[in-house]
């Protein structure tokens, strides 16, 4: 059940919402609705997740009570061997046997299909960051069982983030009331979510198909630059479209969730894009690994050797692929050179040319996110090389390159940029809620400007009407 669907617009947000605001238990109806939102996609799967939370819920407490370091640290080490062994299982397991069967043609290890639970890399790195943080004493443990199973179940971040720390909603989950302060926030959100899925991401993503999917004996450089451009706006629109609705239905039910893209195709550097796209999974990645390893505190190596596990780990998060380890190593290059002399040489460059650079390296990444495979990817690549080959559309293409599919092209390209908010900026719109000095940066997601009505009122009309007449919904975060 994906928030950009009529069955969750229409029956099942209006029926929880309703439960949850007459309800006296206010964790118990968000643990019971989001239970009955993850077993209407996964079923079984449910009690693996609740089996964690258990597991986790007895081992934090188990670092609570003690106070000898050495059995903290053994707690904590079979929490999050624990935590990462089920991951490992489900999200590896498969892709490990095969890559070892290449070495053992004689006795080879038995191939594991195993479908994939919904969600389970966000789950599992919340999991992780509570346990973790527990233990360095940076938020106190939760003692109510349901309170903290609602905590990780919670539907909005649950299928594919924003990764929520506890920290972050703790108070919020301990509040007596339920705050309602925010739910005209919580709709704007959801229905500029909505119209960045339906009408940029989905309306884009067959152009991006039909490139990725051709022939590469076939595939001229025209479809293949334009299907590389439809493929960079529509995971960001897909991706952010999602946290976006997930963050708007946060508010809805008086949460606060990080903020997790900031228009990253506006970045000048591949340092600058990290910091601005997916940040919820950068900053998890920096506090629980790069700075634990020792960050650059240690010299030239151990900050090269440090980038690389992140970058490798970054990689690997996103799929069990050949092709996710080199984009993750990709851009873990691309920042060691911007760290080590190229960012100097860019910080002089005119900024039209900086923002060329990054967009350029980061589309060259998407290719091998995209493709099937690592040749394909290559070969993908020298089609694009090939600029002397620009053709006219041919007749597949040309169907696909419809007024709709232009228009979401340049809709994306525009909205890419935040000149929506310096319009609203210029015709001295007010902010949803002034800018807090005291609340972190990641956090500030109520400091909006307020959208006109009439706007949000024709982009939910539309985008409902595009759902209703379509069979094209696709998620692609939803496996990772």
């Amino acid at each position: 059940m994906v928030f950009s669907s009529v069955i969750f617009i229409f029956y099942f947000l209006p029926f929880f919402l309703l439960g949850y605001y007459v309800s006296g238990w206010r964790a118990g109806a968000l643990l019971a609705g989001s239970a009955a939102f993850y077993v209407w996609g996964e079923g079984v799967f449910v009690f693996l997740l609740l089996g964690l939370i258990g597991l986790n819920y007895v081992g934090s407490r188990w670092l609570d009570a003690t106070s000898d370091r050495r059995r903290r640290l053994a707690i904590l080490a079979a929490v999050v061997v624990a935590d990462f062994a089920v991951l490992g299982f489900f999200k590896y397991s498969q892709f490990l046997a095969h890559e070892l069967n290449h070495f053992l043609p004689h006795a080879p290890l038995p191939e594991i299909h195993q479908r994939l639970p919904l969600g389970i890399s966000f789950f599992t790195f919340q999991l992780v960051s509570y346990a973790v943080d527990v233990h360095r004493g940076s938020v106190k443990v939760e003692r109510d069982l349901t309170r903290f199973a609602a905590y990780i179940l919670m539907f909005p971040h649950l299928i594919a983030g924003p990764i929520v720390r506890y920290a972050d909603i703790r108070d919020e989950m301990h509040a007596q009331r339920r705050r309602t302060a925010h739910i005209g926030l919580g709709v704007q959100y959801f229905i500029v979510g909505l119209c960045q899925k339906v009408l940029v991401a989905n309306v884009v993503a067959p152009l991006a198909d039909h490139a990725f999917a051709a022939d590469l004996t076939h595939l001229d450089a025209t479809t293949a630059w334009l299907g590389v451009w439809a493929y960079t706006l529509q995971i960001y629109f897909d991706f952010c479209g999602y946290s976006n609705m997930a963050i708007g239905l946060a508010f809805l039910l008086g949460f606060t969730f990080p903020k997790n893209f900031d228009y990253p195709y506006i970045a000048q550097s591949i340092t600058d894009f990290w910091r601005r796209w997916h940040m919820s999974l950068s900053s998890w990645f920096r506090d629980y690994v790069y700075i634990p390893l020792g960050g650059n505190r240690h010299g030239l190596l151990q900050t090269v050797r440090n980038l690389l596990i992140v970058f490798f780990l970054t990689g690997l998060w996103h799929g069990a692929a050949g092709r996710f380890i080199i984009w993750g190593l990709y851009h873990g290059a691309f920042l060691m050179l911007e760290r080590f002399g190229l960012g100097r040489l860019l910080d002089r460059a005119p900024r039209p040319l900086r923002h060329l650079y990054a967009m350029l390296v980061v589309m060259v990444g998407w290719v091998f996110f995209r493709a099937d495979s690592v040749p394909q990817a290559l070969g993908y690549l020298g089609q694009m090389a090939q600029l002397s080959q620009f053709a006219a559309p041919d007749t597949a293409l040309a169907i696909l390159l419809n007024a709709q599919t232009l228009a979401a092209l340049a809709a994306g390209t525009l909205l890419a940029a935040p000149l929506l908010p310096a319009a609203m900026q210029a015709l001295r719109t007010p902010r949803a809620e002034p800018p807090r000095p005291d609340l972190p940066g990641r956090l500030e997601t109520r400091s909006v400007h307020a959208l006109p009505i009439p706007l949000l009122a024709a982009g939910f009309v539309l985008s409902i009407a595009i759902l209703v007449g379509s069979t094209l919904n696709p998620f692609l975060y939803f496996r990772f």
